[in-house]
């Protein structure tokens, strides 16, 4: 008999590439979670509030399994959660829960499972931090932490680090690159959760999802634009990245929040963080083997990967 999935935050990105793999399984019936309705998403899907628990718990009721990829402002993500929690309590189904790697905040080091949670790079990692605590109540959960998830069309990790490659905002950042890229392409990740749902010895596990044998961050940014062809590669120093962080950023974080009031869309240029830059010094390796072990997951060659999404960024124009 085929499981029923629903995927919660199906509209975003994992969640998309997610209801692609969920679909090619013959033991999976996917069902898309989204706002709206939209005419491009393809799969079976319903359409409502998943921060409101009366409505998650009348389409949760007969759902095998509830997959959590909501990853949007803080406060969404924290009130489904709870809704998710209240709703699943009379119905039972498996909960996946997407974490993330910013639970260990800015801690160092080889970091397997067990590590502290520590949440202190913002808001963001503190209500990741605080949801995995409420979810640990629940004994039918897995907890997934993916690295920065990569791949073709990725916003974050693959369009966003391809436009700054080729405006030449970005390349080889000297010791300011040297940290960890924790790296996760999106089909190992979709990987993880199906292996999840058909281990049941996985409830109430938690895993590291990360590549093994992370390069460094410049590593990742010369590989990338050499697979781009954004080449020769730029050396970026230490007064442009205070510029990127301290001038650039604020002002187009500014010019995106008025952007989204307009009645059009506009394409501006991506911006680099503080906490951004502050995430290529760290030198954090997430340790992975429980996931390699017990769901048996394989990682895709890097070069393959920025080969596809270099593809896709091509496909793109």
């Amino acid at each position: 008999m085929k499981r029923t999935v629903l995927v919660l935050g199906a509209g975003g990105y994992v969640g998309r590439k997610l209801m692609d793999a969920l679909s090619r399984c013959e033991d999976m019936q996917p069902i898309a979670c989204l706002r709206r309705q939209s005419s491009t998403m393809g799969h079976a899907s319903v359409c409502f509030d998943a921060t409101d628990p009366v409505e998650l718990e009348k389409h949760i009721s007969g759902i095998d399994v509830v997959v959590n990829c909501i990853g949007s402002d803080p406060t969404v993500m924290k009130r489904s959660a709870q809704a998710l929690l209240q709703a699943a309590r009379s119905n039972g189904p498996l909960i996946v829960h997407f974490s993330s790697m910013a639970v260990y905040g800015s801690a160092c080091g080889l970091l397997d499972e067990n590590a502290p949670l520590r949440g202190d790079i913002g808001a963001y990692a503190n209500a990741k931090v605080e949801i995995e605590r409420l979810m640990a109540s629940y004994p039918r959960r897995i907890i997934l932490r993916p690295g920065c998830i990569y791949g073709p069309g990725s916003p974050a990790w693959s369009s966003r680090i391809a436009r700054l490659l080729k405006a030449r905002r970005l390349g080889d950042l000297g010791a300011a690159g040297d940290g960890i890229a924790n790296l996760v392409h999106v089909d190992d990740v979709a990987a993880g959760v199906i292996a999840g749902i058909r281990t049941p010895e996985c409830a109430g596990q938690v895993f590291n999802l990360a590549m093994k044998n992370p390069r460094t961050w410049n590593d990742y940014f010369i590989s990338f634009a050499k697979a781009l062809g954004a080449v020769p590669v730029r050396r970026i120093g230490e007064k442009m990245l205070k510029a990127e962080g301290k001038v650039f950023a604020p002002a187009l974080k500014i010019l995106e929040i008025l952007a989204g009031k307009l009645p059009v869309s506009l394409d501006l240029p991506p911006f680099m963080s503080p906490g951004l830059l502050s995430l290529f010094r760290q030198d954090i390796t997430l340790v992975s083997e429980k996931a390699e072990r017990e769901l048996g997951l394989v990682w895709k060659d890097l070069e393959i990967g920025l080969r596809d999404s270099a593809l896709f960024e091509e496909e793109k124009k």
